[in-house]
C-alpha cells in the first residue's frame, strides 16, 4: 500500500517528470498568470499527426457561436472543422468519425488561426452525465485516515458546473469552505452498457484535465450529507485545455498529476495511485447505468486537498489554481467573488 512517507519520497521524481514534460512542450517560457488569450497556447502540449487534440473555441469572427477545432502539432494553431461536426465535440464523437476522416476534414478546412486569437472553451460541453469517483487515490484515503475502499464511491456533478480552461471559478457566498481537487477526466467515446473490463478501454474517446471544485461545508455538513450541491455549484468543473485522443496517451495510469494555488504546490501525485482503474470503473458503472458518447468521468484526486491540511486551507477570491497532468496540458482558473 502507498503510504504518506512513500508519497513524500516520490514527490521529487513526479515533479521532475511533469516539469520535464512541460519544458519539452513549451520551452522555458514563464508560467505566471496572464490574459487567458495569451496563456492558452503555452499550456498545450505538442501532438502527433496521428493523435488529435480537440478544442472548442470562440473568436471575434464567430462571435458567441461555439466552434470545434484540432490543434496543430506545435499547439500554436487551430483548424476549424465545425462545418462537418456542428462545432461540437460530442457531435463528432457520435458520428464515429475515424482520425483519418478528421484529418481529411482538416485538409478541407480554411486556413488555421492562431490559438492566441481565440477563446478556448471547455473541450466538451453539455455531456449528459458527469460521473465522479470519490476516495480513488491511496494518498487521498490516507490523508483522511480512511481505509482503502473495497468498492468505488460514485457521485455526480451537473453539466452547468463546466467552464473553460482559463475561466473564473466563483466563490459562492453560501460557502466559506471551497476546495481544490485536480483530476484526470475520461471522455466516453461510444454507448456503453454491460461492458466487460477487458473491453472497457475501447469505449474511451480521450482525456482532459479537470478541477473538481468542492464546497466542503455543503458536501460534508449540510444538505443531509448528500454531495450534489457541494459539488455542483456553477463553475465548479473547469475542463481543458483540450480533449486529447486516447491514441496519444500510452498509459493513462502512469501520468504525473499536480495542482498549485498561487504558485504554491498543493497536490503532486501520479495516476498510478488510482485504486479503481478506468476499465474497472467503466465495467462497474455500466452494470446498471448506460454511458453515452461525451459523458465525462472524473477519476478522483491525489493527496493534498485543502480540507485535510493542518490547518485547513480554502480558496478565496483572488486565488489562482493551476491544474496539470502529464501529456494533457494545464488549466489555470482564478477565483472571483460572487456577484
Amino acid at each position: 500500500m502507498t503510504t504518506i512517507a512513500s508519497i513524500a519520497l516520490r514527490t521529487g521524481t513526479t515533479s521532475a517528470r511533469l516539469s520535464s514534460t512541460l519544458v519539452g512542450a513549451f520551452g522555458d517560457k514563464p508560467t505566471s498568470w496572464i490574459n487567458p488569450h495569451n496563456v492558452s497556447r503555452r499550456y498545450l502540449s505538442n501532438s502527433s499527426p496521428q493523435a488529435m487534440r480537440f478544442v472548442q473555441f470562440r473568436s471575434a469572427a464567430t462571435g458567441e457561436k461555439q466552434r470545434l477545432g484540432v490543434l496543430s502539432e506545435d499547439g500554436t494553431q487551430v483548424s476549424d472543422i465545425s462545418d462537418r461536426y456542428e462545432g461540437d465535440l460530442i457531435t463528432l464523437i457520435r458520428s464515429g468519425a475515424s482520425l483519418d476522416e478528421v484529418k481529411a476534414s482538416i485538409a478541407k478546412a480554411a486556413a488555421p488561426v492562431k490559438v492566441d486569437s481565440v477563446e478556448l472553451l471547455a473541450p466538451v460541453t453539455n455531456p449528459q452525465k458527469i460521473l465522479c469517483v470519490g476516495l480513488n487515490y491511496s494518498g487521498h484515503c490516507e490523508e483522511q485516515n480512511k481505509p482503502i475502499p473495497k468498492e468505488p464511491m460514485f457521485f455526480s456533478k451537473y453539466a452547468t458546473t463546466i467552464v473553460g480552461p482559463y475561466d473564473n471559478v466563483i466563490a459562492h457566498k453560501i460557502s466559506d469552505q471551497i476546495d481544490w481537487e485536480v483530476e484526470l477526466a475520461v471522455i466516453i467515446g461510444k454507448k456503453a452498457k454491460s461492458v466487460a473490463k477487458a473491453n472497457a478501454m475501447d469505449y474511451v474517446f480521450g482525456y482532459t484535465v479537470a478541477q473538481d471544485i468542492s464546497a466542503r461545508d455543503w458536501q460534508k455538513q449540510r444538505n443531509g450529507g448528500q454531495f450534489l450541491i457541494g459539488k455542483s455549484m456553477d463553475t465548479f468543473c473547469p475542463l481543458g485545455p483540450a480533449a486529447v485522443h486516447k491514441s496519444l496517451v500510452k498509459d493513462p495510469h502512469q501520468l504525473a498529476i499536480k495542482c498549485s494555488v498561487n504558485g504554491v504546490e498543493k497536490q503532486n501525485g501520479s495516476t498510478s495511485e488510482l485504486i479503481f482503474r478506468i476499465d474497472d470503473i467503466i465495467e462497474r458503472v455500466t452494470e446498471s447505468i448506460t454511458l453515452l458518447p461525451g459523458d465525462v468521468i472524473l477519476t478522483g484526486t491525489p493527496a493534498g486537498v485543502g480540507m485535510h491540511r493542518k490547518p485547513a486551507e480554502f480558496l478565496k477570491p483572488g486565488d489562482v489554481i493551476d491544474s496539470e497532468i502529464e501529456g494533457l496540458g494545464k488549466i489555470k482558473n482564478k477565483v472571483v467573488a460572487d456577484s
